[in-house]
């Protein structure tokens, strides 16, 4: 039974991905390359000079993710919020200001992947740090904002299940 709940679960994370913009997915494929070293971003996204710069300005941004692993603070405390929250803040900033990430679900399906399913409850306060920013287009801070829907913004509660599809990189098949 525990098999067909986990199998049931990864299909839906998977559907979830499916669901998000070929821009987002991407974005979220070179994003936990980079984020979780799993492999050489720039040779696998690397197009064009433009695209190397930004994969190197993303493995900087994500020089943080390691300490915001370690760092998660407790709900029920306030002690630390302000480091770990303008640290997740700062690099999330830096993720919706790339304009790959069109909505808080995509954002979340990212992060609990990079940091971990302990970040879930600090993402919707991020997640609007960091759209409101005013480093964020007026008409993207819009949008981005309005993505986050009352639920996720109200939750009483997050579940504290790992995420299990981490999607990668699949090279075109050869006709």
């Amino acid at each position: 039974m525990a098999v067909t709940h986990t199998a049931s679960l990864t299909i839906a994370e998977m559907r979830e991905f499916a669901g998000f913009t070929a821009a987002e997915q991407r974005y979220i494929r070179r994003s936990l390359d980079i984020g979780l070293s799993r492999c050489d971003a720039f040779r696998i996204w690397g197009r064009n000079p433009g695209e190397n710069a930004a994969i190197r300005s993303q493995y900087v941004a994500y020089q943080e993710l390691k300490a915001l692993r370690n760092s998660i603070p407790e709900q029920s405390g306030f002690d630390s919020i302000e480091g770990f929250v303008g640290k997740l803040t700062r690099v999330a900033a830096f993720d919706l200001a790339q304009e790959r990430i069109d909505s808080f679900s995509a954002f979340r399906f990212l992060y609990e992947r990079l940091i971990s399913a302990d970040v879930r409850p600090w993402l919707p306060s991020a997640f609007c740090a960091a759209a409101a920013l005013p480093q964020i287009r007026p008409e993207r801070r819009k949008m981005l904002l309005q993505s986050l829907s009352e639920a996720a913004a109200t939750a009483p509660g997050w579940s504290d299940r790992q995420p299990s599809f981490y999607p990668e990189f699949i090279e075109e098949a050869a006709a």
